[in-house]
């Protein structure tokens, strides 16, 4: 089931948002060719009430609760160079105080509906069994001696037996009683091929059956299921996770009352000691234009915009402004395995018939009797076999296969050529004692009941992942780490062949154990993963980067920055990036800072002409903005 996302407009802060840039876009051209003030007039004050009335409400909210917040001092900004001429200047600040009110509304809901969606992935019934004495107009289920009953998943008790029919999902954590099959359950352990599952096999909630059907003991409440806990720890961490802000933002509160005070202090102290009333409002004004924020704003704003679109033409979508900065703070790497180091699909990397004085097969015959058998499976497995095969020269290929059998668990049963292939399970074939040295998945061929030979499947590690782990390696202060739900054995030869170090594996880990190992790890953790099992580790990292392609929904909605075409490389010069747009704002802060600090003094110890301060203020504006633009440069990413 998927989710349904929030439309952009279908949000108010979007609406009013949309309104205000429209206005101001329309007022603009109107403004700058000299049009009558009666035609851009009230274009720029729609511009200004559908922009500002929202964070107008929520500073004066704040002002209530005893603090001044930048909300507040945007809209006095923004009223006070209108008072004296100023309007498109005010305007423009709106309009970029409302367009990011939005963006941070949008990616809130948009998070808050991929949580929703992850309930749908567990199943909203399911069959329960129960003895043939009960209800009378319940259906009985043949050979089995019990009767079966649909009821809703959320009644299912602890003890309680269901039924799980073939290509259904599992509908709550238990045991299986009997029946063979293999579940998909990378939703919860991120492991790449199905699992094969027997009596007493743990399965999960919102995971995939096979081709076989489970009966399962119910072992855990509805609300307390691996996907339930999930949920909560995806919401939790949301909650939770302690609130990061612009640098400009951490002292706003100071600054705001410094301006305020300051500039009634520069009305009133003149106007105590016998000046006029004009002079000291228009000093007073004059000393709010000079020392209002918008150079401050544009110190921090365009460096980080930047960032973020050279960032999104090389793939990597930053989601906030907020997020580029956090970036660049990262100290650790945490990397999933299955999806984001690795490709997440088996390949064939090695074929092994069985030497003499075995049935004497070569490479190709082996794989072409293989592939035919398993042409009709809709296994993994036997995708994979079939895929390699496809390069065969066509004169080594075998024809269609007859009499096909499928069991769950255990493998594929054919007549290939005349000859009966089996292909599967070694331990359900009986050569789970000769199984070859592998870090993947062994599969065994048998041809007519003799033993023919190997065939040996991994999951690729991703192009370019090496290079990654390398590259991040530079640029953080402590070692990587992986974590992943599969085995020790794959995590290890995984880290093993893109340099994370054996110290820094943990396998097995269910969802909220990697969320816990995120937090244990301290220190400013990336985390990159893709799958919904990887979605409260996102949460719980200090930033969390989703891989694009082959990420689930709430994963993509959860972390932080998408990779759009899953290119690890793109991380590094992300982080990189997120360094000089860091440094670029410092620089312009104090750039800012000093063009302030001039004109401040000018005013208070001189006679500074209002003009002349609007210009200085316009001039520092422009400047850092201006700055703040060169990492739209390609340079800027390359570098």
């Amino acid at each position: 089931m998927q989710p349904t996302d929030t439309r952009l407009l279908a949000l108010p802060e979007a609406r009013w948002a949309a309104v205000s840039t429209a206005a101001f876009l329309l007022a603009l051209p109107l403004h700058l060719l000299g049009a009558t003030a009666w035609l851009w007039g009230p274009l720029y004050a729609a511009a200004y009430l559908a922009g500002g009335w929202e964070p107008a409400l929520e500073g004066l909210r704040a002002l209530r609760a005893k603090t001044l917040d930048v909300d507040l001092l945007m809209i006095v900004a923004a009223l006070g160079a209108a008072s004296i001429g100023q309007v498109m200047d005010g305007a423009l600040l709106i309009v970029i105080f409302a367009t990011s009110g939005a963006m941070e509304a949008l990616a809130t809901a948009r998070t808050e509906d991929s949580v929703r969606g992850l309930l749908g992935l567990a199943p909203p019934t399911a069959t329960r069994l129960h003895p043939a004495s009960g209800a009378a107009e319940e259906k009985e289920v043949a050979g089995e001696g019990e009767r079966e009953e649909t009821v809703e998943a959320s009644a299912l008790a602890i003890g309680d037996v269901i039924l799980v029919r073939p290509g259904e999902r599992v509908a709550a954590d238990g045991r299986v009683l009997d029946g063979a099959s293999d579940i998909d359950q990378a939703t919860i352990t991120g492991e790449p091929l199905p699992v094969p599952k027997a009596a007493g096999d743990e399965v999960f909630a919102g995971t995939l059956n096979g081709t076989g059907a489970l009966r399962v003991r119910v072992e855990r409440d509805p609300s307390d299921t691996v996907i339930a806990r999930v949920v909560a720890l995806v919401e939790e961490a949301s909650r939770t996770k302690a609130p990061t802000q612009l640098f400009v933002e951490r002292i706003e509160h100071r600054y705001a009352l410094g301006m305020v005070a300051a500039t009634v202090l520069v009305f009133a102290v003149p106007l105590a000691f016998g000046a006029d009333l004009t002079g000291a409002l228009l000093r007073a004004m004059t000393f709010m234009i000079v020392a209002s924020p918008c150079a401050v704003v544009l110190a921090t704003m365009p460096p980080l915009l930047s960032a973020i679109a050279n960032a999104g033409r090389h793939g990597v979508l930053i989601k906030s402004a907020v997020v580029m900065e956090r970036l660049g703070q990262t100290d650790r790497i945490a990397y999933d395995k299955t999806g984001t180091l690795t490709e997440g699909t088996p390949h064939l990397v090695k074929i092994l018939p069985e030497p003499e004085p075995g049935p004497g097969f070569a490479e190709n015959e082996l794989l072409s009797l293989a592939a035919a058998a398993e042409h009709r499976s809709e296994h993994p497995l036997a995708r994979a076999i079939v895929a390699a095969a496809h390069d065969l020269p066509r004169g080594e290929t075998h024809g269609e296969a007859y009499d096909f059998r499928s069991a769950p668990g255990r493998g594929v049963t054919a007549t290939v050529a005349g000859r009966e292939v089996a292909v599967g399970s070694p331990e359900r074939l009986g050569e789970g004692t000769a199984v070859p040295d592998t870090d993947g998945t062994a599969v065994v061929v048998r041809v007519d009941g003799v033993r023919a030979g190997w065939l040996l499947l991994a999951d690729r590690i991703r192009p370019g992942a090496p290079e990654a782990v390398t590259a991040l390696n530079r640029l953080t202060t402590a070692p990587p780490a992986l974590l992943t739900g599969d085995s020790s054995r794959a995590a290890h030869s995984v880290a093993e062949r893109t340099g994370i170090p054996s110290d820094g594996v943990r396998a097995g880990l269910l969802p909220h154990e990697k969320a816990e190992a995120v937090r244990e790890m301290g220190g400013r953790v990336l985390f990159v993963g893709d799958g919904v099992n990887d979605a409260p580790a996102l949460a719980a990292a200090h930033t969390g980067i989703a891989m694009g392609r082959a990420g689930s929904d709430l994963a993509l909605e959860t972390a932080d920055a998408v990779l759009v075409h899953d290119d690890l490389t793109a991380v590094p010069r992300a982080v990189a990036l997120s360094r000089r747009a860091r440094r670029l704002v410092v620089q312009n802060l104090c750039l800012a800072g000093a063009f302030i600090g001039v004109l401040v003094v000018w005013d208070l110890a001189g006679h500074l002409p209002l003009p002349l301060g609007v210009a200085g203020h316009e001039g520092s504006t422009i400047l850092v903005g201006l700055n703040g633009l060169r990492l739209l440069r390609e340079s800027a990413w390359r570098e």
